[in-house]
């Protein structure tokens, strides 16, 4: 289902202010100057369904986000060969504090986040029967949006280590006018995945199980398997991927080619962005397609690198295809395609590498999950499997959806010729916002 506009939602957005551009009138961008009217429960309930429409920003979930996961963990396997400069930047790891697309992704982010504030800020104008599936979708999208900023603004987190170094900042209350309150600091790296776990965790005991196309009480525990999988926590991953699964609700797809460039949610959808020819951006499709399908030129090259990676008769190769003088992924294809962000083939992977590194077989063995997704791909039935297996499989099923960078960061493996804790493969915190907050500080290397 696609998200039904109404004019309320956009005068309640009317009244969110953003940090201004002016050099006379430079705000840090988790502070809104504009105040912002929540008085009864349809507008908290509009402003709500506006910051799903905020999280599919081009900058963010609409696909940028996904893009430098792969560019930025792409080296060898995909190619930027576009004109823009701080993609570029990105992909060769060589970024400048003013770079665009991560200003961008950080003013967008706490952009949604103040939004999300203020709907829980509103939570005692909701009726008691609908109060705690508002509290759960604020909570699952603040979660999101969290995750992503402390895994391309920090040091990675190291499973056994106090993970002290600094993360960003934790805004927790809504702003309505900038004061000292507004200039705040960088919480931890663990503090800010303590509060992740915290938000979702609650989230996934309040939201109910089936909720459309919006965040459920599996949405929640789905990202808490992948948020757990990234801090190294395998039992913790395991537990909620298990638990999604012998839900019941979602099914795989017998052809994986079906499972891209949809207009709607499948069976295999966990959590999507919707996404309309009206309303919407669909940014991986604007990077990773030609204009025969609405992209642009071409800007990322699939190299042999990545390709190589396949047996010959795996059916994924398919959706891979020859545009514009170089070799193309398919899974972007449809300009107004909903973006998937979380699907039920993650879940068996997490849940297969898990009970492999464990040495349990909670929910099904390691063998009998890689076998579910391997022959899908019209691969013959392996008769063992290896931890190596998994891990290869994971990353030939999930390529090109924004998983590159961040799998590489928690196995400790390079990212090209970078460590996998180089300071170049962090995101430089926005230059705007350090000049603007004297008590932000920066990334070392920026």
């Amino acid at each position: 289902m696609k998200i039904k506009h109404q004019f309320i939602f956009l005068l309640a957005l009317a009244g969110i202010g953003f940090s201004c551009d002016s050099e006379l009138d430079l705000e840090p961008a988790q502070s809104v100057s504009e105040d912002l009217a929540l008085e009864n429960e349809d507008n908290i309930k509009a402003v709500l369904v506006g910051a799903y429409d905020e999280l599919g920003v081009g900058n963010l979930f609409g696909g940028e986000i996904l893009r430098n996961a792969e560019l930025q963990g792409g080296d060898g396997e995909v190619q930027w060969v576009g004109t823009f400069r701080a993609p570029r930047e990105i992909f060769q790891k060589n970024m400048i504090a003013a770079n665009g697309d991560a200003e961008g992704t950080w003013i967008d982010a706490y952009q949604t986040i103040n939004i999300i504030n203020n709907v829980l800020d509103g939570l005692d104008k909701i009726n008691d029967d609908d109060r705690p599936t508002v509290q759960g979708e604020a909570l699952f999208i603040r979660s999101i949006i969290y995750f992503e900023l402390i895994r391309f603004y920090a040091l990675p987190y190291e499973a056994g280590q106090a993970n002290s170094q600094p993360g960003v900042p934790l805004v927790l209350e809504p702003t309505r006018a900038v004061d000292e309150k507004s200039f705040v600091t960088r919480a931890t790296v663990n503090d800010v995945y303590n509060q992740i776990v915290s938000d979702l965790t609650t989230a996934a005991n309040v939201l109910p199980a089936d909720n459309d196309w919006r965040a459920s009480s599996m949405s929640a525990s789905a990202l808490l398997a992948r948020v757990y999988l990234q801090m190294g926590d395998f039992q913790n991953a395991l537990t909620n991927a298990d638990a999604v699964i012998a839900s019941g609700q979602y099914a795989l797809l017998p052809d994986y080619t079906d499972v891209f460039n949809r207009d709607d949610n499948s069976t295999e959808d966990i959590f999507a962005i919707q996404n309309t020819s009206q309303d919407g951006t669909n940014s991986m499709n604007t990077f990773f397609s030609i204009p025969d399908f609405g992209g642009r030129d071409g800007d990322i090259d699939i190299l042999e690198g990545h390709l190589s990676l396949y047996d010959p008769s795996d059916l994924r190769l398919t959706l891979f295809y020859e545009g514009n003088g170089a070799m193309r992924s398919g899974k972007w294809n449809n300009q107004f395609g909903n973006i998937g962000v979380i699907r039920l083939a993650e879940m068996h992977l997490i849940r297969a590498e898990c009970n492999s590194r464990l040495g349990s077989t909670t929910g099904a063995t390691p063998l009998e999950d890689y076998n579910a997704l391997h022959t899908r791909a019209g691969l013959p039935v392996a008769t063992a499997v290896t931890l190596d297996d998994i891990l290869l499989e994971r990353r030939l099923e999930l390529a090109h959806e924004g998983f590159r960078v961040h799998d590489l960061k928690r196995m400790q493996l390079n990212l090209g010729n970078f460590a996998y804790n180089s300071d170049a493969a962090v995101f430089p915190i926005p230059a705007r916002e350090v000049n603007a907050n004297p008590n932000l500080t920066q990334n070392p290397g920026y």
